[in-house]
Parts: structure tokens; C-alpha cells; sequence
């Protein structure tokens, strides 16, 4: 049996070490990275993320090791290793947003048959607790981040306040009774094929909307909440949208298409330029940065805060018991590349 004192005083080990993001880790001992590395075909000296302004990179055996450290199981590694690849793709990831003041969050997407095979939660409490991978597999991008590029916060990480959820928003696409094809089909994987999509987020906010059934109502209540100027700090603020089953049922029921929900969010996710004098946002710098104007033309015109349907990717997600959905701010830009899951999950 485990002698839970030689255990207590491993995890105290790791938090003198300043490895931990302030909960308890999984000691990482050398035959259980072992059998996390046995789970991918890579070598464990393999690069596979950079962050030159830092001069400093993640191999294959660092992230291994966090990830057994923030509760995965080894067979989640093949998922994680997909995630911080799909992650690091994003401009601003490889970028300085790990730094930002904002303090983004990285969104992860799961679709295929991954999602069943290792218990991944699709349905009810997507966006909260209770389920090891859903938990873990973002933990693990949180720790490379600390431990691998050395982010902490009050050291190289500047986040003003930070989200609650920072390492913590990993779904499945609810692809069961999503009216539409998945993420990952959509930009282009086989629908047989386990991918994961992600992207940094600045932070999401619900829609409970479950009092009409007219679809451009429940649009129009997406769209507002979209378009909060508070949110709003350059002349474009792409947004992911998360739609409960009973919001994607309702609309595919009415004859809207992914594409035709896109394109409706497109042409009504704005404000007037009075709305925007208002907030102290109706000017725009040179590099597309809002302040305020003294005068920038009349206050009734509307200005669009999407310039295409490429900035309002779509997920279904969530549980089918009230007409809920949420609304995800993307960092940056959205690159929309899934990366199929490898090695054996």
C-alpha cells in the first residue's frame, strides 16, 4: 500500500519547488512519465513549441511531465500533445499572450471519437468541473506554460486580474445532437478522425435565452452580448460562439445553417457610433486600437465589429434541459486547423 505520508510530503516537495499552479500535482516519477512517453510514436527530445522572446522550448519529455503532474491519465497524452500543438499554432500564443495583461485563457475543442473513448464531458456542465480529462487536459497547458516557459504570475506573466478559468475550458463538441457537422469537419478532417482545435480566449459569457422560440430573437440576444462595448478594444472583436443543443435545434428547426448563422451575427454584431462615443471607444488609432473622439461622424451609424464569417466559429456543446449558450472572445485571430489526435489514446 501507498504510504500516504511519503506522499503528502512529495506534493509539499513540488509546491517549495514552485511547480504546482497553486493546487495539489502528481509527483512525476520517472516509470510514469515513462508510460506517458509510451503513449505517443514522438522522441522524448522532440521540440514541439517555442517561445523565442523567452528563449525557451517544450519538448515532448517536459510535457509528458507536467502533464502527469496535473492529474492526466497517459492515455490523455496523445490529446495533450494535440492541444498544445493546435494552442501554439495561434499567432498570438507563439506570440506574448501567454503575458498579456488580459490574462487570456486557452479554449480547447475535442471532436471525434476521442471524446467517448476517454470519457470526455459533451453534454451537461461542459464549462465547469467533474470530469478528469475535461480538467486535466488543460491543466496540462497551464503547467508547460509555468514550469516549461516559466509564465508565473508576478514574474513574467502581467494578467491585470486574470480569469477564473484560465486552465480550465476543455469541451467535446456535443456532436451527438449538434443539428450540424462538427468543428473539425468543418475545417476539413474526416469525421472518423479525433482532432483538437484551440485558440486563446479573453474570457466568455452566457446567454439564457429560453423565453421565445423566433430564432432572430434569440440571434439578436447573441449578437448584443457579443457586441458589449466594455469587451470592444480594436475596430474588430472576433467572438466563438458555444451554442447549447436546444439554441442549434431551434435554429437548424427554422432552416438556418451553420453558415447562415455566421453570416446573420456578422451583419448585427455592432454598435452605433453613439454607443461607442458613449463608452469612450468612437475613435480608432492607426494600428485599429478605440479611444475616445471628439467627433467621428454621426451617432447613428452602425458599425459591424465582425468582418467575416471566419470570426465567429460555432461548436455545439452543452446538455439539452434549458436554451442556453455561451459566448467565447477570441484573443486574437481564429486560426480554424484542427490537429488530429496521434498516437495511441
Amino acid at each position: 500500500m501507498t504510504d500516504p505520508g511519503a506522499a503528502q510530503e512529495a506534493i509539499e516537495y513540488c509546491y517549495d519547488q514552485d511547480w504546482t499552479d497553486g493546487l495539489p500535482v502528481v509527483p512525476a516519477s520517472r516509470p510514469l512519465v515513462d508510460r506517458f512517453l509510451a503513449r505517443t510514436e514522438r522522441a522524448p527530445e522532440d521540440v514541439i513549441g517555442t517561445l523565442a522572446q523567452l528563449g525557451r522550448e517544450c519538448t515532448v519529455e517536459l510535457a509528458a511531465i507536467n502533464a502527469a503532474m496535473a492529474g492526466c491519465r497517459p492515455e490523455y497524452f496523445p490529446v495533450v500533445l494535440a492541444a498544445f500543438e493546435a494552442i501554439m499554432a495561434d499567432r498570438a500564443a507563439a506570440g506574448g499572450g501567454w503575458q498579456s495583461t488580459s490574462g487570456p485563457a486557452p479554449l480547447i475543442v475535442v471532436n471525434g471519437p476521442v471524446r467517448e473513448r476517454l470519457g470526455f464531458n459533451s453534454s451537461g456542465g461542459v464549462f465547469g468541473p467533474g470530469f478528469r480529462p475535461n480538467a486535466t487536459v488543460p491543466r496540462a497547458i497551464g503547467l508547460i506554460v509555468r514550469n516549461v516557459f516559466g509564465i508565473r504570475p508576478h514574474v513574467l506573466e502581467q494578467a491585470t486580474q486574470g480569469l477564473p478559468g484560465r486552465w480550465s475550458i476543455c469541451v467535446a463538441e456535443n456532436e451527438e445532437e449538434s443539428p450540424w457537422e462538427p468543428l473539425s469537419v468543418e475545417c476539413g478532417v474526416d469525421n472518423r478522425t479525433s482532432a483538437v482545435s484551440a485558440t486563446l480566449l479573453r474570457t466568455c459569457e452566457f446567454v439564457d435565452n429560453r423565453h421565445t422560440q423566433d430564432p432572430e430573437q434569440v440571434l439578436a440576444d447573441i449578437a448584443d452580448t457579443m457586441a458589449r462595448t466594455g469587451a470592444v478594444i480594436f475596430r474588430e472583436a472576433p467572438c466563438g460562439l458555444v451554442l447549447g443543443p436546444e439554441h442549434a435545434q431551434m435554429l437548424a428547426k427554422e432552416g438556418f445553417t451553420k453558415a447562415d448563422v455566421k453570416s446573420w451575427l456578422v451583419d448585427h454584431v455592432g454598435r452605433t457610433r453613439g454607443d461607442l462615443r458613449r463608452a469612450g471607444k468612437n475613435g480608432l488609432t492607426d494600428n485599429r486600437v478605440r479611444h475616445a473622439a471628439e467627433d467621428a461622424g454621426d451617432d447613428d451609424v452602425f458599425e459591424r465589429f465582425l468582418s467575416g464569417p471566419d470570426q465567429v466559429p460555432i461548436v455545439v456543446a452543452g446538455a439539452r434541459n434549458a436554451a442556453m449558450s455561451m459566448v467565447v472572445r477570441i484573443f486574437g485571430a481564429w486560426r480554424g486547423k484542427p490537429v488530429p489526435v496521434g498516437g495511441r489514446a
